[in-house]
């Protein structure tokens, strides 16, 4: 049963890959090719045969088409297995289908027989998909399956009428030919051409994260610069402040008291941030986690961000199923605090987090009321200095969000929501979060 809990203060005046491989999707739309010849030369050996009379060796045809049958039904298993197929691979997959046209031309007149031009196909199909070398070898291998129809083909028998005209019926054959090596070529070049742009987008996003991840690292040097020039004054502030608390003139003043109270709060809460800080660049300070529950962590990033920053209400709607120990990571509390922040800046008088569990993982929603994100940003929700405020350095923050959470095996993205206002949804993989059976031995 959901279970929500309202935070709320007193007014003062009164919610996706890599991609796969190219040459695995090019093997995979071969084989699609493999079946169309298949499915092209039994409809015209079944014509051939039949209703234009003309006999043809059955069996050596109808056993290169069964052959065809049999690869394709082994090679469609083990493309699902296989991440990406080689160039090799590619090179011996048209070789093969090199010879099995050789095979078949061979018993249905050689040279003679129109179809021969199908080598034309394979051969463009080589360029496209094989580096130069590779695409030559199936030229030469082409070339010499023309050499070999050349010397001693099966002639075919021709009967009345067709013997008296062999010339119209070989132009006939060479139009369907011709007909059949437009529309596959258009077709297959097309479906390459596509795997080609699919590849060079997915080689573009490796190059955009590779160029984050560069920003994270040289953040993470100057944040580890800053945490060494900062330890010493924290660390003496924070002696300085136990010192005081010890004091009779504090102890006899509760306000003073009070004040030196939030003093330690706000040197906890610095060091705090630059721990985030560093976690977020790479770095982590293992003594800034602590074992909690999902629920406590949830609930303690709710008491803070209400309490620090004063929203006069933050909404959180506790979906989760069951409470589970985890490890409380500072840099993940820190990004969603500030996903509550932006959020808080554009619908200061309501805040929605919703936390919900799908599968094995954890689903943070951040909801506002506020007019939305600009449609730029969604393109490139996460990019460093892209945002909508007007000041120096904006855009970090979720930068840092979308990073934090991306090292921690989860998802981080940005929706416009249709009555208005607009959501972050958080994807964290459970494993990323709880506690290893023997951390709690």
């Amino acid at each position: 049963m959901a279970a929500r809990v309202s935070i709320a203060a007193p007014d003062p005046a009164a919610p996706p890959d890599a991609a796969p491989d190219a040459g695995l999707r090019n093997m995979a739309l071969l084989v699609q090719l493999r079946w169309l010849a298949v499915g092209g030369q039994l409809a015209t050996i079944l014509v051939v045969h039949g209703p234009m009379g003309i006999r043809l060796p059955l069996a050596p045809l109808i056993g290169t088409l069964l052959l065809l049958v049999a690869i394709n039904l082994i090679s469609l298993p083990a493309l699902r297995r296989r991440q990406s197929v080689s160039e090799p691979a590619l090179l011996a997959a048209l070789l093969f289908d090199v010879g099995a046209l050789t095979w078949q031309l061979h018993f249905t007149g050689g040279l003679a027989n129109p179809f021969v031009w199908l080598f034309l196909l394979q051969v463009v199909i080589g360029a496209v998909l094989l580096p130069s070398g590779a695409s030559w070898a199936v030229v030469g291998a082409s070339l010499f399956a023309l050499f070999v129809l050349a010397v001693d083909p099966v002639p075919l028998a021709l009967p009345p009428p067709y013997d008296a005209q062999p010339l119209a019926l070989y132009l006939q054959g060479s139009i369907v030919s011709f007909i059949l090596i437009v529309i596959l070529l258009v077709a297959f070049v097309t479906r390459i051409a596509r795997n080609l742009k699919e590849r060079d987008a997915a080689l573009a996003a490796i190059r955009q994260r590779a160029a984050e991840e560069d920003h994270i690292i040289r953040m993470g040097l100057l944040a580890s610069g800053a945490a060494h020039e900062l330890g010493t004054p924290l660390a003496t502030l924070s002696v300085l402040v136990n010192d005081w608390r010890t004091l009779p003139e504090v102890q006899d003043q509760p306000a003073l008291a009070d004040d030196i109270e939030d003093m330690e709060a706000a040197i906890r809460r610095c060091k705090t941030i630059v721990s985030g800080i560093l976690m977020s660049a790479g770095e982590a300070r293992g003594e800034a986690t602590e074992r909690t529950t999902l629920r406590a962590f949830l609930a303690g990033i709710v008491a803070e961000w209400q309490r620090v920053r004063g929203l006069r209400r933050l909404e959180l709607t506790d979906d989760l199923a069951t409470d589970l120990p985890i490890l409380s990571d500072p840099a993940l509390r820190q990004v969603i605090g500030t996903a509550i922040d932006n959020a808080a800046e554009v619908s200061p008088d309501w805040v929605g987090l919703h936390a919900t569990l799908a599968g094995r993982a954890l689903v943070l929603s951040v909801t506002d009321r506020g007019p939305g994100f600009p449609a730029d940003l969604l393109d490139g929700f996460g990019r460093p200095y892209r945002s909508t405020k007007d000041r120096p350095g904006a855009g970090l923050g979720l930068f840092l969000l979308v990073n934090v959470v991306r090292k921690l095996g989860g998802t981080a993205a940005g929706t416009n929501l249709p009555e208005g206002g607009a959501r972050v949804t958080i994807r964290l993989p459970l494993a990323a979060l709880t506690v290893p059976e023997r951390a709690g031995a």
